[in-house]
Order: C-alpha cells, then sequence, then structure tokens
C-alpha cells in the first residue's frame, strides 16, 4: 500500500512524505537545498504530539520527534487520511483487504476522512441510560483553560460550540460534579468530532479515559 502527502509553504518549503511498504520516505525541497530522509515505521510511536501548528511522530526509543508534518495540509481532508493510515501501519492495523474496502459506503469513507489525527474514541451509554458511578474529584482548571485554548485555535468554535460551553463552565467551578457530568454528556454528543477534539485537548483524553474506565480523576 502506497499513499503520499504534499505540502507546499509558500516561498520556503514543499515536503512531501509517501508511505512504502514498512517505512515513510521524506523529502523537503527548500529554495536553495532539498533534504530526503527515510524512517522506518518500527520506530515511530503511533501517537503524534501537536507542537505549534505542526504534528510531530516521536522516536518511540529516543523519545524525540522524527517526523514533523504542517497541520491540515494541503487541506484537512488529505491530512486526515495520510495520518490515520500512517497510524495504521505503525499499529499494523491496515490488513483490510481490497474487496472489503470496495463495499464501504460513500458516507463511510466521508466520516473516516472526518476524524482527526486520534482513533475514535470508545463509545459512551447514552444520556439518560443507566450509568456507573464514577469517583469524582475536582479537574484540573489550569489545564481545563489550555485546552479550550488550544481547541479555540485549531478548530472551528461554532462546529464545538456546546462542548467548549461546558468546558468553560467546569473551568469556572471545578469541583462541580454536575457541570463535568455534563461536559461528558456533551462530548459524547460530538460523534466523529470527538477524534478531532482529542487531538488538542491533551487534558480531556484523560479526563475520558478515568470516564471509560471508572476509575477517580487524578
Amino acid at each position: 500500500m502506497t499513499m503520499k502527502l504534499v505540502q507546499r509553504r509558500f516561498l520556503k518549503d514543499t515536503r512531501e512524505f509517501e508511505i512504502i511498504d514498512d517505512a515513510v520516505y521524506v523529502r523537503i525541497k527548500g529554495l536553495l537545498k532539498e533534504e530526503k530522509l527515510t524512517v522506518s515505521l518500527s520506530m515511530l510511536d503511533p501517537e503524534p504530539v501537536v507542537n505549534g501548528s505542526e504534528l510531530q511522530f516521536y522516536n518511540r526509543y529516543k523519545g524525540r520527534p522524527v517526523l514533523s508534518l504542517l497541520l491540515n495540509k494541503p487541506n484537512a481532508e488529505e491530512f486526515n487520511a495520510f495520518i490515520d493510515t500512517l497510524k495504521k501501519k505503525i499499529t499494523g492495523d491496515d490488513n483490510t483487504s481490497a474487496s472489503v474496502e470496495a463495499d464501504i459506503s460513500e458516507d463511510t469513507r466521508a466520516e473516516a476522512l472526518a476524524r482527526n489525527v486520534y482513533e475514535e474514541p470508545p463509545e459512551f451509554d447514552e444520556p439518560g441510560d443507566t450509568r456507573e458511578k464514577i469517583s469524582f474529584q475536582p479537574v484540573i482548571a489550569e489545564r481545563l483553560s489550555e485546552d479550550i485554548t488550544m481547541l479555540k485555535t485549531y478548530l472551528d468554535e461554532d462546529d464545538i460550540k456546546p462542548l467548549i460551553d461546558s468546558l468553560e463552565t467546569l473551568k469556572a467551578e471545578p469541583g462541580n460534579e454536575a457541570a463535568y457530568q455534563k461536559m461528558l454528556d456533551t462530548f459524547n454528543e460530538l460523534g466523529f468530532k470527538q477524534g478531532a477534539v482529542l487531538t488538542y485537548a491533551t487534558y480531556l483524553q484523560v479526563l475520558v479515559s478515568k470516564h471509560v474506565s471508572g476509575k477517580g480523576l487524578e
């Protein structure tokens, strides 16, 4: 399987990333020089990190970034599809046969492309269903504030306004269990947008995972 992503920055450089078998072939062409790099998929941590305007994949052994891609370039659809494929190649979860892929509906393809660089989160019970009681502890308002800033910076605020509002309420009342539950309900209603949200809201990832596991918050 081969997939290629080309990212251009006006008057700066062009970055080309191509996945071939078990490696990513990188070519960076600047105004005065060209660099080439081959990165083995086995050395990459499958969970990338947002660093400013870039998404970086780290060396799982040495803990340093080895691949840096411009966020949502050349567009969000192509970027998300490439990152999704790259992550699956790294984890080995890319064995879907061509015949099965051909049967996927266009609606399913569109939903998959709408997901961002994190795998789709686990499903939660619908509001009103019986919930497992969680051990609640006050959240960290400062970390919620960082998440809110990231979401407003990198996502369309209008698309996730109910979630932003619930996070703002919880930040103002970090010890309010009802506000915390409201935030979880609002997050659950995002559907495929959950993946994009968790890409930029690292503390929210912690809160959601604690909810899923039934453990208390840290």
